[in-house]
This record gives C-alpha cells, sequence and structure tokens, in this order.
C-alpha cells in the first residue's frame, strides 16, 4: 500500500470524503455538436458519436479538465474519471471498441494530472477509476417472452473490464469504483476484472463498490435486497461500498443507513436528482 492510499484510509476515519458528481450532465451544458465529439482524429468515423462523453477524453481533453477542475474547486476530494461507459460492450453502440484502452488511459491521466495540480499536503486529492455498469446485464433475459435468454456472459463482461481497467491503472488511477451495479453478476465480473488487471499491471489499489437500488422496493434491477448485494460482494473486501444513482438524496437514505448496519467497511453514497416527475423534469437541485 503506497502513501497516498493510507493517506486515504486515514481520512476516512477522521472525516467525511467527497466525491465529485456525474459529467455526463456537466458535459452536457457545453452544447457540443456532432463535430466537437468527433475532433480531427474520428472526423471521418462512419457512425454518429455525439453523447459518447466518454470519447471527449480524446477529443476535447480540455473540456473534460475543465469539468475536473469544477468539481476541485467545490471541494471534492476524490475525482472520478470520465470513463462510465468507457467498456467494448458500451462502445460497441458506435463503433469504437479499438478505442477502449485509448479513453481509459486518457481519463486517467486527465483526472490525475488535474489532482495533482490541486493537491496539498493538507489536502490530498485522489482519482478513482470509474468502471461503469455497460448497457446488457447478465443475470436477466432481454426477451420476456425467453427469460433463460442472455445478451452478455460473465466472461464477455469480464474480459471487457479487465481491458478498462488496466489502463486505468495505467494512466495513474489511486482506486477502481465499480458503480452503479444494477446486476450484481455484472458488478462480480469487475471485481474479476479489477483484480487480475492489479496482478497484471503490478499495482494493487482499493476497491469501491457502489449498487442502484432502482424504484421504492429497496431492491436492484436484478432483485437483490441490500443485504443481499452486500453479502454478493463482501468477498471483494473493499474500500468502501454503497449506492447511487436512480434514486434521490431523501429516498436513498434509509438504504444507506441499512447497508452502514450490515457493512464492516466505509459507507458511500452518491444520490442523483431522484426520478422524474409526470413531465420528464428533475424536481431536486444540487
Amino acid at each position: 500500500m503506497d502513501d497516498r492510499q493510507s493517506g486515504l484510509k486515514q481520512t476516512l476515519r477522521e472525516r467525511i470524503v467527497l466525491l465529485d458528481g456525474a459529467y455526463g450532465t456537466l458535459l452536457q451544458t457545453q452544447g457540443l455538436d456532432e463535430g466537437a465529439y468527433r475532433g480531427e482524429r474520428f472526423r471521418d468515423h462512419p457512425q454518429l458519436l455525439r453523447g459518447n462523453h466518454d470519447l471527449l477524453c480524446l477529443t476535447a481533453p480540455d473540456l473534460v479538465a475543465a469539468a475536473h477542475r469544477a468539481y476541485l474547486e467545490a471541494g471534492a476530494d476524490i475525482l472520478t474519471t470520465n470513463s462510465f461507459t468507457a467498456t467494448a460492450i458500451s462502445q460497441a453502440d458506435y463503433g469504437l471498441q479499438l478505442e477502449v484502452a485509448a479513453m481509459n488511459r486518457a481519463a486517467a491521466q486527465i483526472a490525475r494530472r488535474e489532482a495533482d495540480q490541486w493537491a496539498s499536503p493538507d489536502w490530498p486529492r485522489y482519482v478513482a477509476g470509474t468502471l461503469g455498469p455497460t448497457n446488457r446485464t447478465a443475470s436477466l433475459s432481454p426477451d420476456v417472452n425467453d427469460p433463460g435468454q442472455r445478451n452478455v456472459s460473465f466472461q464477455e463482461l469480464r474480459d471487457a473490464y479487465l481491458e478498462a481497467a488496466r489502463a486505468l491503472l495505467a494512466g495513474g488511477v489511486d482506486l477502481l469504483l465499480v458503480e452503479t451495479i444494477f446486476d450484481t453478476l455484472n458488478g462480480k465480473a469487475a471485481i474479476a476484472a479489477a483484480r487480475a488487471a492489479m496482478l497484471q499491471e503490478g499495482r494493487t489499489v482499493p476497491l469501491m463498490l457502489s449498487g442502484t437500488i432502482t424504484d421504492a422496493s429497496g431492491r436492484t434491477l436484478s432483485g437483490q435486497t441490500c443485504e443481499a448485494f452486500w453479502h454478493s460482494i463482501a468477498h471483494a473486501q473493499p474500500l468502501a461500498v454503497g449506492f447511487n444513482c436512480a434514486l434521490g438524496a431523501e429516498q436513498l437514505r434509509p438504504h444507506v443507513a441499512r447497508m452502514a448496519r450490515i457493512a464492516h467497511v466505509f459507507v458511500s453514497v452518491h444520490p442523483n436528482a431522484g426520478l422524474p416527475n409526470a413531465f420528464g423534469e428533475y424536481e431536486q437541485g444540487p
């Protein structure tokens, strides 16, 4: 364990440590057009790329760095990398599977550079490499008429996460964050990949694991309760476990409290602005 990781653990024992916020919504406020996402590098790419926020790590790194700085200025202790969809599975929608390693490495390097520029001996800043959930689920069928059907395998998920995690580690992250886990089997694939990546890269970093409660039932999309989720991933011995996304702060609070009672590790929470109302608008502010 290096000094930075030891320092993070000590800080967690002393006070609440602040994560940053979302990047997709922040980058959307820039009103970028198709050309901005493409940049010169992907000018002739045959598929539309607008909305692929992780690609901006390669085509508009200054915008990503500015987003990081905004969160650092707001008081974030931990920056998360702009790599939520940067796996071969998710990037297949854009035909950019071959760019995944470059995206993750760039995402880590941008965040690392900004974190180091803002860090001081009295206020260190950390970088968490984000591994998002992908747009596939290993536990559920995509066809209600064929319950046994799957559109992704555990091995495919593990391989995709392994590529991303290796690049994040190579880019200099301090920890790996598997977030928005709506299917715990997907999360297990990410955990297995993270461990393999650490061995292959020769770097051991802590894990943060964050599930998502999708509705008022208090369960993940794949049907697990808070307790079941924890017992399914406790073997990973994460630095912290918690919940993010889907629900607003008030709705998410009781689930986080349950997790705090049963987990023997630090607990994390990063809610969003709640569920949209009947007009598709979010009523909760920062």
